[in-house]
């Protein structure tokens, strides 16, 4: 009798049974994928390897509408949307064993060698046994598959009697059950096995005592936060700041295990250096600001914290590195993450005397975990994906010519320093305030430039010149307030900053890519008769 046809015309019921039976099965072939990776490495999990192969080839254009529509939560959408489709899919596989129960079953071994090959493609592979979690899982599912559509077509010819038809979906879901309450267990285990790395990570970080720097920050000068209801703390907390990156699994670096090396063209000398001997050099503190450069005009992928590091400039002087400007023959500074991601930060800029840092505090505490614990890159005036690597093990001296860090191929320019911008915090878009005095409030920024003016216009009127906090240095933001004397019915907001250079942000407005948005931020609000 041939295994593959079914034993009696299937119903409407066994179909959704079957379909049923193929999530069921997709469930456990994850689940066992889970426990696998668990012991191997959890970046090795299917989903986690095809998430970050999609992240990898997706249109700049998609991605940045996926940033704009979902904000920081783009990586949960798009693990929910991969989690869905491959529940469609394995739905389908269900359905289609009623028919042909082999093609079927291959069928999840045949995405079993698809998240295989996605394990051992990603840059941050460099064991075979990465393909392991895929595999075994996806022979678990197709196996689960095969018998549980065995149990639902029970041996018989031609239409079954009702009561034994019962009988066969009794027994489907009694194994469908117990399987499922197993691939439970599974998964739990796998993720208790892949928490061990995740705890280690963290038990390192809370032992982890920060060094007095050398060169503290001064004190945030007094009138710097402005006592303006609705604009934000002039220092960004922890929890809030934001995060912008392709890592779908925040990496866990135990820090006595962190390494960084600085090697490549134009080196007298490679430096290797252990997180304690990073922190024996010279530490400073300084307050910086970062901008995301898929940040549009208005919004909120920018913050400002305190940051404590080693000045990158002085390491790489201790390998004997020259900039350009010196006749050093390198240009670019390629760093490494751990998870493969590379960014090129020119050379020149790292030298030049700013605070570029090596910085493995934030905030006054050690970096945290999604934040590029145990150590990460800030260059105060450049976009974050030239100059903020996070979680970084390597430095490579080169050129621009030899390579194309991570975003250039994508369509984002290799050198991109940060454009003037300003934003209206309060009110915010459609808000309906009374008539009489508004407080117009934000924040403005051109880091390492600073901000010179600030200046404010209500509908097509004339600017104004908004009042400024107080400034904390070229490289951090400015709060601004202005006290407009609102009168009832519609109006529009709008604002722009000039720099230290004298360069006032243009009006035209412009897209993120390939360097960063321009144009004026505005917003609309409504004012009631008080």
């Amino acid at each position: 009798m041939n295994a593959t046809r079914p034993l009696r015309p299937p119903t409407r019921t066994d179909r959704l049974l079957a379909a049923l039976g193929g999530v069921l099965s997709g469930y456990v072939a994850l689940a066992v994928a889970d426990l696998i990776a668990g012991w191997v490495r959890h970046e090795a999990g299917p989903v986690t390897a095809v998430g970050d192969a999609v992240v990898d080839r997706t249109p700049t254009a998609v991605e940045q509408w996926a940033i704009r529509t979902f904000g920081q939560s783009d990586k949960a959408v798009l693990l929910l949307g991969i989690l869905l489709v491959l529940a469609l899919i394995a739905a389908a596989l269900g359905v289609l064993a009623l028919r042909r129960r082999r093609a079927a079953a291959a069928g999840v071994l045949g995405f079993g060698v698809v998240g295989a090959l996605a394990a051992v493609s990603r840059p941050d592979s460099d064991s075979a046994l990465d393909v392991l979690p895929s595999l075994l899982g996806a022979a678990a599912g197709a196996v689960l598959l095969y018998v549980l559509i065995g149990r639902l077509l029970a041996p018989g010819t031609g239409e079954l009697p009702d009561g034994a038809a019962r009988a066969d979906r009794r027994s489907f879901l009694v194994v469908a059950a117990a399987t499922g309450l197993a691939a439970t267990g599974a998964a739990a285990l796998g993720r208790a096995a892949g928490s061990v790395a995740g705890e280690s990570a963290t038990a390192s970080r809370d032992a982890l005592r920060l060094p007095r720097p050398a060169s503290p920050a001064p004190a945030v000068p007094p009138g710097a936060q402005l006592d303006v209801p609705g604009i934000g703390p002039f220092i960004t907390p922890n929890r809030d700041f934001y995060r912008i990156d392709t890592a779908l699994v925040v990496p866990k670096v135990d820090a006595d295990d962190w390494r960084l090396r600085i090697h490549g063209t134009g080196l007298s000398r490679e430096l290797s250096l252990t997180l304690p001997e990073l922190m024996s050099r010279t530490v400073v503190e300084r307050d910086i600001t970062l901008a995301c450069v898929s940040n549009e005009v208005g919004g909120d992928l920018v913050g400002n914290a305190r940051w404590l590091g080693v000045r990158l400039a002085d390491l790489l002087r201790e390998a004997g590195v020259r900039p350009p400007s010196e006749g050093g023959p390198a240009d670019q500074l390629v760093a490494r993450s751990v998870d493969g991601m590379t960014i090129g930060t020119p050379v020149e800029a790292v030298m030049d005397g700013r605070d570029a840092l090596l910085a493995f505090g934030m905030n006054g505490v050690p970096l945290p975990l999604e934040h590029g614990f145990p150590v990460r890159m800030i260059v105060p005036g450049l976009y974050g994906y030239v100059s903020a690597c996070k979680w970084i093990e390597s430095v490579e001296l080169t050129t621009f010519d030899a390579y194309d860090a991570y975003w250039v191929p994508r369509g984002w320019a290799a050198q991109a320093p940060v454009k003037t911008q300003s934003r209206i915090d309060t009110p915010r878009p459609l808000a309906r305030p009374a008539a009489g005095t508004v407080m117009i409030a934000g924040v403005a920024w051109a880091q390492h430039r600073g901000i010179a003016r600030v200046e404010v216009r209500v509908d097509d009127g004339p600017w104004e010149a908004a009042r400024l906090g107080a400034a904390d240095g070229l490289d951090t933001w400015r709060q601004w307030v202005h006290p407009w004397q609102a009168a009832p019915g519609r109006h529009t907001l709008t604002v722009r900053a000039t720099d230290g250079t004298g360069a006032t942000q243009p009006e035209e407005p412009t897209d993120t890519m390939p360097d960063g948005a321009e144009g004026w931020h505005s917003v609309v609000v409504t004012v009631e008769e008080s």
